[in-house]
């Protein structure tokens, strides 16, 4: 044999299974690509998806994203069709190395972070509001532990059951009456009567404090340190989260501001929990303590005598994330319904005539009325479905590899519940920035149909729900309810006496704040703003 012979001979398998393997990669690339993963966009190297998401109002574009990306199907998919219909509700995309899965069906939802809760109900390594700012301790950002539940535990205890709901009536009471007595005596200062209102009510409950202004100390510290939070940026969303080793840039170096602006949001947070909490020991101390969340806690540490610093730092986060962000989300529920009413003034006049019709003259509302006020429920959905308060929510983490219609779910895995998408899907929610109470007058709310009620949807899901959502929707309820028998609202007019038609647009971020309008509400009649002065007057302090 020559040499060349044996050249010619040797080479050519050795190419046949450079081919072949390369061949092979290739095809498992592909598969990998366009099988395994969920439809989405596609990435570049290292950046991955980060430069195709806006930094604000992303859920309207992860909403697209599902709609363009979920019409276009591999191979596999259209072998199994029976279940390509469904993903272009759920998408991937890759913010630099992290898996990221965006959820706009509310069914999706259910059926990832509710029935497989015990997979989705991990918090993702927050950086920028976990490390930096403070809140990894917080009920809301705890990773899924048995610190978690206990936490959870405490505040399901205090929030969840009946008897307990029904303790909180007199508080809920006396705040309404005061709101109302705000919204007659300046009714342009409504946003700050809502603020004051949530804050009230959450300072009561869980330290026994009772607010007698909107300068209270107390309010200001959670107003600040709830706002600034939400500004700073979205769970999840800044760069520092999808590169942590930003977290030890220096302070001192240009383009740090960043971080010094969320170190002091962390000062923020620190006395947000530990001044309204030492003002609780102290008075405990000095035997006046008013019945709370923390003074039951306390108590019941003080009985066992093991009372440890870890257990205070429980205590505080417990308390905190229900003050601090409790005050947020209601507040701006209540704003919204202002605006709709505001726009909608028909929609207004139908729930006026359906509380004179229910109540009559002689009374105002009360908790056990809620059942026969069916509009009233049709324009809370409404409210809820038309203004999300969180569009995202804060994202969930997979704690391990799952599967999801034959497609791959990579376990660490940034979830993302697009709640803002989930209630504008056409199919379901015809001209969906349209305000329509009527939506929801027609449904059964069957079990199919249960997943696309806005309350199943607003408040979160699985294992992560607010624990307080019967007390905030209760809150919602008799807010309205006496805010539309006792006021009347209308558009503003300027100064040539036409009508200001306001707008229903907000400020992107983690919480969608209204963006300024103009309204006017005053009472129905000087009788009922008698009623509201003498109610005020015989509420206890």
């Amino acid at each position: 044999m020559t040499l060349t012979e044996f050249y010619t001979t040797s080479t050519v398998p050795v190419l046949a299974f450079i081919f072949v393997a390369t061949y092979v990669a290739y095809v498992r690339y592909i598969h990998n690509r366009l099988c395994c993963y969920l439809p989405g966009p596609n990435p570049i190297p290292f950046l991955g998806n980060v430069h195709q998401l806006p930094m604000e109002y992303q859920e309207r574009s992860i909403l697209e994203w599902g709609k363009t990306y979920g019409q276009s199907y591999s191979i596999c998919d259209i072998l199994r069709m029976l279940n390509a219909s469904a993903l272009g509700n759920i998408i991937y995309a890759r913010f630099f190395q992290t898996h990221t899965i965006m959820i706009n069906s509310p069914e999706i939802a259910q059926d990832l972070l509710e029935k497989r809760s015990a997979n989705y109900s991990d918090r993702p390594h927050m950086v920028l509001q976990g490390e930096l700012m403070g809140w990894s301790k917080m009920l809301t950002h705890a990773h899924y532990g048995d610190r978690f539940r206990k936490l959870r535990k405490w505040t399901h205890d205090a929030f969840m059951s009946k008897a307990a709901l029904r303790t909180y009536r007199p508080i809920q009471e006396r705040e309404t009456y005061i709101l109302l007595s705000g919204l007659v005596d300046s009714p342009n200062e409504f946003v700050s009567h809502f603020t004051r209102f949530t804050a009230a009510t959450l300072a009561e409950i869980a330290y026994g404090h009772t607010v007698t202004s909107l300068d209270d100390k107390y309010i200001h510290l959670a107003d600040r340190a709830a706002s600034e939070t939400v500004e700073a940026g979205s769970p999840g969303s800044m760069l520092v989260d999808f590169i942590p080793i930003l977290q030890y840039y220096p302070t001192w170096l240009p383009g740090s501001g960043w971080k010094r602006n969320a170190l002091r949001i962390r000062e923020l947070g620190v006395a947000m929990n530990d001044t309204p909490y030492n003002m609780v020991k102290d008075k405990m101390a000095e035997g006046r303590a008013k019945p709370s969340f923390v003074s039951s806690l306390l108590e019941k540490f003080y009985r066992d005598g093991n009372l440890t610093s870890e257990d205070e730092e429980d205590i505080k986060c417990a308390a905190g994330v229900l003050y601090g962000a409790g005050t947020e989300t209601t507040a701006n529920v209540f704003t919204a319904f202002i605006l709709a009413m505001t726009m909608y003034p028909d929609v207004f006049r139908k729930a006026q005539a359906e509380i004179d019709r229910v109540i009559g003259p002689d009374r105002l509302p009360d908790f056990d009325d809620r059942e026969s006020l069916p509009y009233l429920e049709c324009i809370i959905r409404e409210v809820y479905r038309w203004h999300p308060p969180t569009p995202l929510g804060i994202p969930h983490c997979s704690m391990r590899d799952d599967e999801y219609n034959g497609r791959v779910i990579p376990g660490q895995s940034l979830i993302i519940a697009n709640m803002w998408g989930m209630m504008r899907e056409p199919e379901n929610f015809p001209n969906p920035e349209e305000f329509c109470p009527e939506r929801f007058a027609e449904r059964n709310w069957s079990k199919s149909e249960s997943y696309y009620d806005p309350r199943n949807i607003v408040f979160g899901f699985g294992r992560r729900q607010c624990p307080a959502q019967n007390f905030a929707d209760s809150n919602v309820y008799f807010v309205l309810a006496h805010i539309i028998a006792t006021m009347d609202i209308s558009k503003a007019r300027d100064e040539h006496g036409n009508e200001i038609s306001p707008e229903h647009s907000s400020k992107s971020g983690f919480v969608h704040h209204i963006l300024p309008f103009k309204s006017v509400i005053q009472p129905r009649s000087p009788k009922i703003a008698q009623l509201i002065a003498q109610l005020r007057a015989a509420s206890p302090a």
